[in-house]
């Protein structure tokens, strides 16, 4: 049994299977070619000999690629395998699933928030042209007045984050705009936040649109530091309300199950 043992704790660890390496081989080709999405990629059986695949190790390969997201397959004329590109919503929703059964707090969001989103804005200082600034003023033109009703409220919501996704695009930095996106799209989703955009509270808008105010002013001012510290005391402030929130909901809960 020893000896059992001791074979299994010297054996080499196993590489990845043949699939997984024909994978990875096609996605450097697909760089070194500098194939853009919509390219088609040669047919099936060229493929096999210029990676010495078998059929089936191949189109595993390549059903692996479709999944990530990296190539589609068409069918009828015309049809063969094309590279594509994971779209930014795509590729939310496969992040979003690795936390499915880890899901963030608020706390964890909003700690990430307030490191990332002040140097985001910050870093669109003297980048943003004049239909920027637009897009910006007209997604808070949804949220510069009193909701009349409960749904208008939650729309109104959703659109402050929108005010935060647009700046999230906007970012000549793709991976820190990629992670405040993506922060934002875990609010949009979370029961908790979802029970919270429920309740009435006037207060924040008129708090969330100074905040957002004062920082398109001193973007087109060209001040870094400011818009660094507005967009810093602005998480702040959604931070402590959503976890004072979240406290009040919990104990709504407590009080309907006794």
């Amino acid at each position: 049994m020893s000896t059992l043992r001791e074979r299994s704790r010297n054996r080499p660890p196993r590489g990845p299977k043949r699939p997984a390496v024909i994978c990875d081989e096609i996605k450097d080709w697909i760089v070194k070619q500098n194939l853009k999405p919509g390219d088609r990629l040669p047919q099936e059986k060229v493929l096999i000999e210029r990676f010495r695949a078998s059929k089936g190790t191949m189109r595993e390969a390549l059903h692996s690629l479709e999944a990530q997201g990296l190539v589609t397959t068409r069918t009828g004329p015309g049809g063969g395998i094309f590279v594509s590109a994971l779209g930014e919503n795509r590729a939310m929703e496969l992040l979003a699933n690795y936390f499915f059964f880890r899901q963030p707090s608020l706390a964890d969001i909003y700690a990430m928030r307030c490191q990332l989103e002040p140097e985001l804005a910050a870093s669109l200082v003297g980048r943003l042209g004049e239909e920027d600034y637009q897009r910006l003023e007209e997604t808070m033109r949804v949220y510069d007045h009193p909701a009349e009703t409960v749904g208008e409220e939650y729309q109104q919501r959703m659109a402050e984050l929108d005010f935060h996704a647009v700046l999230a695009e906007l970012c000549p930095n793709a991976l820190l705009g990629f992670m405040c996106g993506f922060l934002q799209t875990l609010l949009r989703n979370l029961t908790v936040c979802r029970r919270i955009y429920d309740r009435p509270n006037p207060a924040l808008r008129e708090t969330g649109l100074s905040y957002q105010t004062r920082l398109i002013e001193a973007l087109k001012a060209g001040d870094a530091e400011s818009v660094r510290s507005i967009m810093y005391k602005h998480m702040l402030s959604a931070w402590r309300y959503m976890e004072a929130c979240e406290a009040e909901t919990k104990a709504d809960f407590l009080r309907l199950g006794k």
